[in-house]
This record gives structure tokens, sequence and C-alpha cells, in this order.
């Protein structure tokens, strides 16, 4: 299955033909999320939030890259402006910035989840990702 396949698939769930247009990410809700997340595509789970916030609680999966070191350069950890990426924070505030930012630095596939005070599933705690 190749990256396009995937991406119209996505577009077609969430009920959107443009959810990659240029300069806008794409919001979606929990459910949305975890469908994607338990389903068969790839995918990069982003925590904007801090190393404490992190570390205390976070998505299962997720990568840690808070807000305020995504400048201007991409980051090492995002090596891939067309994969699929999906942005988090505490309250969706952060995400929201972070998201816009990615989008301004090329990256195509921005979706942004909002914060994990709405997320109603498993979460683990400490600085390793965990899984599902």
């Amino acid at each position: 299955m190749n990256i396009r396949s995937v991406l119209v698939g996505i577009a077609a769930f969430f009920g959107c033909s443009s959810c990659f247009s240029a300069g806008n990410p794409q919001k979606i809700t929990p459910d949305q999320g975890m469908s994607l997340f338990t389903g068969s595509g790839p995918y990069i789970l982003v925590d904007v939030r801090r190393p404490d916030e992190y570390e205390a609680a976070h998505i299962p999966g997720s990568i840690l890259i808070p807000n305020e070191t995504i400048t201007d350069s991409r980051p090492a950890l995002l090596p891939d402006l067309n994969a699929v990426i999906v942005v988090y924070c505490r309250t969706g505030h952060r995400s929201g910035i972070a998201a816009k930012k990615l989008v301004k630095m090329g990256y195509t596939h921005i979706l942004d989840l909002g914060g994990i005070v709405d997320w109603p599933y498993k979460t683990v705690s400490g600085s390793k990702p965990g899984k599902f």
C-alpha cells in the first residue's frame, strides 16, 4: 500500500476531500485519531508539550517534540515532509501553533488532534513512547 492510498483513505474517512490543503492543518477528533492509530496506515504521533508533561502521561506511541523547539528548521525526528504527522498537546492550543509551524516548513500532511485532556483512551507515563 502506498502513501497516496493511505492519504486518500484518511481523507475519505474524515469526510474531507481537501484535508491536506496547503496551509491548513486538519483538526481530528479523538475517535478519528484512535481509528488512525489502530489502523494499518503509517503515521507519526507527536506530543508538543514540555518533557515533564510528557513523562506524566502521554498517548502511547507518541514522540516528544516540544512546541518551543519547533522553529525555522525541520525537527530531526521528522525527516519526511510527506509523512502523516499527528500533533497534540494538553488543551489544543500548542498543537494548533505547532501544526501551523510544521505546515509553514513544508510538511504536507499535518493532523491536529488537539488536547490530551479530551483523549478518552489509554495513556502511558515515563519517557518512552509506549504502545497501545
